[in-house]
């Protein structure tokens, strides 16, 4: 039981990790496109996903959910689906917060990209790096 507990507490910082550094390379590259490239926040937003999806995946597999016996044929599209569904929860926030509130996009993305991260932590963990 206590290395259950372990191996949760180490999957958890991990996942922490591993997902701070790829929503910085998703945040960073998406307020820099809208704020220096004048691209719209809804076309930022999605190259900034783009972006920070490699070092989502490569990341959690090999650091999050180590151990994992399955081939990259299994799992990534799973991970994708994961990545795909919090995206499009994270677009559909962006745009609603930035349609009905004063909030500029820098913090409404923040906002939304912690509020997202949860869910995505739940799917990946129970689905798409599952050991069943």
């Amino acid at each position: 039981m206590h290395a259950d507990l372990d191996k949760l507490r180490r999957s958890v910082s991990w996942f922490a990790c591993v997902g701070a550094l790829a929503a910085l390379v998703h945040y960073v590259v998406a307020v820099g496109l809208e704020r220096y490239l004048n691209i719209q926040p809804a076309w930022a937003n999605i190259v900034g996903f783009v972006c920070a999806f490699p070092v989502s995946y490569i990341g959690h597999r090999t650091l999050s959910f180590p151990g994992l016996n399955q081939a990259h044929q299994h799992t990534l599209p799973k991970f994708l689906s994961v990545a795909v569904f919090g995206f499009l929860a994270n677009q559909t926030l962006v745009l609603l917060s930035l349609r009905y509130t004063t909030l500029p996009f820098w913090l409404v993305l923040a906002i939304v990209m912690v509020v997202v991260a949860i869910s995505t932590y739940l799917l990946s963990r129970y689905w798409a790096f599952s050991h069943t």
